[in-house]
């Protein structure tokens, strides 16, 4: 299993919530796309806020707490046409056990309980090198420059 930080919740062109799992290195990243409420109990989590009253994690949380059940820790497992599928291992009464779910649920519940997240290691050919990507995004960047500056400059050339 690969160790993974949960580093932001990002937006793609579309204005697509994704949220962006890095190994440790930072050199990699799992890019898992999700739906708006989701991202927004994930980033509600990552900034540390605090609702006046309890989000469905916060509450997934609380009951474990009460019950004596710990989140050991949540693990990436697949991916199968486009969907991430995930697992919730919890401890409680000197037992694992383990529970399906959607990624952005297991790891809003990891955030908050401060489990660490795996991904298997049979979805790192999925896992994108950052560096590409910053260097993509600086040379769509550079493009654009250029081309702007050629529209707005072009009877100054002609």
């Amino acid at each position: 299993m690969i160790p993974v930080n949960v580093k932001c919740v990002a937006y793609d062109a579309s204005g697509n919530p994704i949220i962006l799992l890095t190994d440790q290195e930072d050199k990699k990243v799992l890019p898992i796309w999700v739906g708006a409420l989701e991202a927004h109990a994930i980033a509600v989590a990552l900034e540390n806020i605090t609702m006046s009253r309890p989000l469905t994690h916060d509450l997934l949380k609380n009951i474990c707490t009460i019950l004596g059940a710990k989140i050991s820790h949540i693990v990436i497992t697949d991916l199968h046409e486009n969907t991430f599928y995930a697992e919730i291992h919890i401890c409680a009464s000197g037992k694992e056990m383990v529970i399906d779910a959607r990624p952005s649920d297991a790891i809003a519940l990891a955030l908050r309980t401060s489990a660490p997240v795996f991904v298997l290691q049979k979805l790192s050919e999925h896992m994108l090198q950052i560096k590409d990507i910053l260097e993509e995004e600086m040379e769509d960047e550079l493009l654009q420059i250029t081309n702007t500056f050629l529209k707005d400059n072009k009877k100054a050339i002609h």
